[in-house]
């Protein structure tokens, strides 16, 4: 034992003396190519003391790196996380300057935008050559690992014999996406499991709205009651309800609460990381549902945040690769653009910084805040990377650019497999989607109007000559919101029609909704035949609309469709007339939105080509999820096989939840409380 520490100490000295060589090499190189960064003095100075400047500042600079860096980065947890990353590279070159200050030679000046150029590059080199030298080292890995969550291991009791649960999303990725990445070789990880095998790969199905706002919320919380689409228009209230708006989440997680009768999935001992909502965590980093709350202690996210900006190297890593990113999509739109690709959408603006975000700030402070949870034990941890999803939807499901970030997320599935072994008790590690998504030209771009302009024109009020862009509710967008603690356009300001008879119009994915907001209830058929008596005939015989759902004074609830379909709900199983093209569970799908107290005066689903499994978005997207038909509505669930099979013809949101409720259950005693239920019930 003694001459395995003494080997351990060697090594790790051994590694050191590595790293500041290459850094003082590194600091040489930079300092003869760069005009502005100077080591020796200006009447020129011997190899010898250039060397031992060169070595002596980079020695400093390695040093103030791991002592003052963590003390930085507490000190700025409360900037915003997207401004904490622009920092890092000023926060890096200020070092650099300090340790060219304290040299004892005497010999080191740089301007400060080359101090920054020569930190960052000075930290990369340092990295890379680290874990390079400790690629075999086990131990050292290990000791690196459990450094990541030290702290936060201090304030907890020893971990439990029982197994903790890890449950992974991959947003927005669809069952036959995740096979086919497999076959292909982009996914090792995922086929290693699948081979051995170790999990079992099973499909689930959506509800009608097919988006991470309620399929989060049913899987979370245990309930998705009243939620129809992505965005919706509730007449009672006078607001437009927007899931990934801050405070949106916080009152659908309310309801939910109520609903279910119980906290959620995580209240005990649980792990929120990148969702919309928290399932009950005490634990909780870039969730959405908090963002409106005051800082405390509670909800500062320092789990995420802290336990990796505090290392430099990962800090400039992550702010190097966050840039190569936003030039990578510039490229990628570029060639998209002179080849003429279609189906295209534009990709300008603020997108490839959002893109960035998602691809690489979010999935790092996710995957390190995942990796700090299981080394501290935590019994439950739910966590979504949103990568996918984000490119899917400008790029396309099954794209290039698409496949790229699936082999980037197997590589996060690997390292935080590589953590489970190391963590204080055993991990079951559970990957799943929210949904899919299907491909497809946007109904704008097929038609040259937006579903807006349709109804307008069905209500015979004026069409702009110009169709305007849909808002795009991607939900990457929520976690840069959540990071920058900025709630976003209350209210619905940004939905106010112009006159209060004229429609209001909302679009989910393929999903449309229509509401009539100076009609203080649900209209009719009969009412809105009465008001318009062109606009249902002429939506349901459009082309690129698939089927209308509207109330029913005579029958309760109709689906409406071209020449003339009008089928009641309760006769759709012997006759799901436009329905038929939409698989299994639509007929009951459709039903259960009916039923929901803010479902929209006409619920319009796009159409749906089984054949090529596309359907024509509402907004601006050629990957798009939201409403019935094809891909979108198809998730996975990967499991380990020690836990019990999903049940057979899994569907809906709240199924999951009661399956994953029972996993938890498995690995050792309830881990929702049931009392609340059963006062609930008394």
């Amino acid at each position: 034992m003694v001459a395995g520490r003494w080997r351990r100490v060697a090594s790790q000295v051994g590694r050191s003396v590595t790293v500041w060589a290459v850094s003082t090499l590194t600091m040489l190189v930079l300092a003869g190519i760069l005009p502005d960064f100077q080591i020796q003095s200006p009447d020129g100075d011997s190899a010898t003391r250039i060397a031992v400047t060169a070595a002596f500042g980079a020695g400093a600079f390695g040093l103030l790196s791991a002592l003052v860096w963590p003390l930085l980065v507490r000190l700025f947890l409360l900037v915003p996380t997207l401004v904490l990353g622009l920092l890092v590279f000023v926060l890096n070159g200020s070092l650099l300057l300090l340790a060219l200050r304290i040299n004892p030679s005497g010999r080191g000046e740089v301007a400060p935008e080359t101090a920054v150029v020569v930190a960052a590059v000075m930290s990369a080199v340092a990295s890379a050559t680290g874990g390079a030298l400790a690629v075999r080292d086990d131990d050292a890995y290990r000791r690196r690992l459990y450094r990541l969550a030290d702290r936060r291991r201090r304030n907890r009791p020893p971990g439990p014999a029982t197994p903790g649960t890890l449950f992974l999303q991959l947003d927005g990725v669809g069952h036959d996406v995740l096979l086919a990445a497999v076959d292909k070789g982009l996914m090792p990880t995922v086929a290693r499991w699948l081979e051995r095998p170790t999990h079992r790969l099973t499909s689930w199905r959506t509800d009608w709205s097919s988006q991470t706002g309620a399929s989060q919320l049913g899987i979370l919380h245990g309930s998705n009651h009243d939620v129809p689409a992505f965005r919706w228009y509730e007449k009672d209230r006078g607001e437009v309800m927007v899931c990934n708006r801050p405070t949106s989440a916080v009152e659908l997680q309310r309801r939910a609460v109520e609903q279910a009768g119980h906290g959620g999935l995580l209240v005990v001992d649980g792990a929120s990381r990148g969702n919309l909502f928290s399932g009950g965590a005490e634990e909780q980093a870039l969730v959405l549902s908090i963002a409106t709350r005051r800082r405390s202690r509670e909800t500062r996210s320092r789990a995420g945040y802290f336990a990796y900006f505090s290392d430099p190297a990962n800090a400039v890593r992550t702010a190097l690769s966050f840039f190569a990113e936003v030039g990578r999509e510039i490229g990628q739109s570029t060639r998209a653009r002179v080849r003429k690709e279609r189906p295209r959408v534009g990709r300008g603006g603020l997108y490839p910084l959002v893109r960035a975000f998602a691809t690489v700030v979010e999935r790092d402070v996710v995957v390190a805040a995942v990796m700090g949870d299981m080394l501290t034990g935590h019994t439950a941890i739910y966590a979504d990377l949103v990568a996918y999803d984000e490119v899917a939807h400008h790029s396309g499901p099954t794209s290039r650019d698409a496949a790229k970030v699936l082999q980037r997320l197997d590589r996060s599935l690997a390292l935080i497999e590589n953590v489970a072994e190391h963590a204080p008790r055993r991990y079951r590690i559970v990957v799943l989607s929210d949904h899919g998504q299907s491909p497809g030209e946007t109904f704008r771009t097929r038609y040259g109007l937006t579903l807006g302009d349709l109804v307008r024109a069905g209500c015979g009020l004026p069409v702009p000559r110009k169709a305007d862009r849909t808002h795009s509710g991607a939900e990457a967008r929520a976690a840069v919101r959540a990071a920058l603690r900025r709630p976003g356009k209350e209210g619905r300001e940004q939905y106010r029609p112009a006159r209060d008879s004229e429609p209001i119009v909302l679009a989910s994915g393929n999903l449309g909704l229509v509401s009539f907001p100076d009609v203080h209830h649900r209209m009719s058929k009969e009412e809105i035949d009465a008001r318009h008596p062109a606009l249902l005939t002429t939506l349901a015989n459009h082309p690129g609309i698939g089927f209308l759902l509207v109330r029913s004074e005579e029958h309760g609830g109709v689906v409406l469709g071209p020449f003339g379909t009008e089928i009641p709900l309760d006769r759709l199983d012997e006759n799901p007339g436009p329905l038929a093209d939409f698989g299994p569970g639509a007929v009951e799908a459709v039903r259960r939105t009916h039923s929901f107290p803010h479902t929209a005066d006409i619920m319009v689903n796009s159409w749906y080509d089984p054949a090529e499994g596309e359907v024509l978005a509402f907004e601006e997207q050629i990957g798009s999820h939201g409403g019935l038909g094809g891909a979108q509505g198809k998730p996975f669930l990967l499991s380990p096989l020690a836990l019990s099979a999903p049940p057979e013809g899994l569907h809906g949101a709240e199924g999951v939840h009661q399956v994953l409720r029972r996993w938890l259950d498995e690995a050792g005693g309830p881990q929702v409380p049931l009392e609340r239920a059963e006062e609930k019930a008394a």
